[in-house]
C-alpha cells in the first residue's frame, strides 16, 4: 500500500478534477476535493464512499484570496499538514465565449471583456499561485510535497480565439519551470500532469469538431487517464522528479510507472531555440 498523504486538489468536483480527486482517494489518500458548483459535491461524495481512502467535497471560489485562505484552513483542520497539491481548477473556452461553435470567424482578443479576463487569470492562474505560495513553506520544512499543474498543450495555448484561456495556461507552465527550480533540493517537486490532447469533459465534443475541420482532430482523453501519470508523480518513486511535464494520451498504463515516465515525460516550459 502506498503511504497515505493528504491533497487539495482544485477543480475536484467535476472533470479531471473529479478523477483526479477519485484516483487519489481510490490509493487510500485523503483529499479535499475543491470545486464552485453546489450541486456537484453530493454526486462526488458518493462516488468516494467506498474508497480507501477519504474524500471531502469544499465549495469556494477561488477567485478570491480570501477562498484560498479558506480551501487551506479547512483542508489543514481536516487533515492536518497538506502533502499535495493538485492545481486542475480553470476557466476554459465554454465560460469565455459560450457561442465559439456557432461564431462565422475566431472571437479576437478584443472582443473579450474585462471582466472575463480578470476571471479567468484569477481562476487559472492566481489561485494556483496562491495555494501553492501558501502550501509550498510548509512542504518545504518537512522535507517532502508535491504541487501538480494543469495546463494545456502548446498548440491550444497559442491557438486564434483562445485569449485569455491560453495566456493564463502558459503562464502556468513558465511558472511549473521556474518553481522547480526555486524548489530544487527542498523535497518538494513541482510537475505538470496534462491530457495531452481534448479530453472528454463538457464543452469538449465541441471544440472537436471544430479541430476536426481545421483537419487538427486527435482522439478525446477520458479523464481517468489523468489518474496514472497522477499518481507517479506524487508517489515516493518519484522523489527525484521535478519540473516535468506528463501527457496522459503519452502514457502507457500497461508499462511499469517508472518506463512509462521515462516514455512520456519531457521538461515544463518551452523549448528555448538559438538565434540564427
Amino acid at each position: 500500500m502506498p503511504e497515505t498523504r493528504t491533497a487539495i486538489v482544485t477543480g475536484g468536483l467535476r472533470g479531471l478534477g473529479r478523477a483526479m480527486a477519485l484516483g487519489l482517494a481510490r490509493e487510500g489518500h485523503r483529499v479535499l476535493a475543491v470545486g464552485h458548483i453546489e450541486s456537484d459535491a453530493d454526486e462526488v461524495a458518493a462516488a468516494a464512499a467506498s474508497l480507501a481512502g477519504e474524500l471531502v467535497p469544499f465549495v469556494a471560489d477561488l477567485r478570491r484570496a480570501a477562498e484560498c485562505d479558506r480551501v487551506v484552513a479547512e483542508a489543514e483542520r481536516r487533515f492536518g499538514n497538506i502533502h499535495i497539491l493538485v492545481n486542475n481548477a480553470g476557466l476554459t473556452f465554454t465560460y469565455i465565449a459560450p457561442d465559439r461553435y456557432r461564431r462565422p470567424t475566431p472571437q479576437r482578443f478584443w472582443d473579450v471583456g474585462d471582466e472575463i479576463v480578470e476571471n479567468v487569470i484569477a481562476t487559472n492562474v492566481l489561485a494556483a499561485d496562491r495555494l501553492a505560495r501558501r502550501l509550498a513553506p510548509g512542504m518545504v520544512a518537512r522535507g517532502w510535497g508535491r504541487i501538480v499543474n494543469v495546463t494545456t498543450k502548446l498548440d491550444t495555448m497559442n491557438r486564434i480565439g483562445t485569449h485569455p484561456y491560453g495566456a493564463s495556461k502558459a503562464a502556468l507552465e513558465m511558472a511549473t519551470e521556474v518553481w522547480a527550480k526555486d524548489a530544487a533540493g527542498s523535497g518538494l517537486t513541482i510537475n505538470i500532469v496534462n491530457p495531452g490532447a481534448g479530453a472528454n469533459t463538457p464543452g469538449m465534443a465541441e471544440e472537436m469538431r471544430a479541430m476536426s475541420r481545421e483537419g487538427r482532430a486527435a482522439r478525446l482523453v477520458e479523464p481517468d487517464e489523468m489518474v496514472p501519470p497522477l499518481l507517479w508523480v506524487v508517489s515516493r518513486a518519484a522523489d527525484a522528479v521535478s519540473g516535468m511535464r506528463y501527457d496522459a494520451n503519452l502514457w502507457d498504463a500497461s508499462l511499469p510507472p517508472a518506463e512509462a515516465a521515462r516514455r512520456a515525460g519531457r521538461p515544463a516550459g518551452f523549448e528555448v531555440h538559438p538565434m540564427p
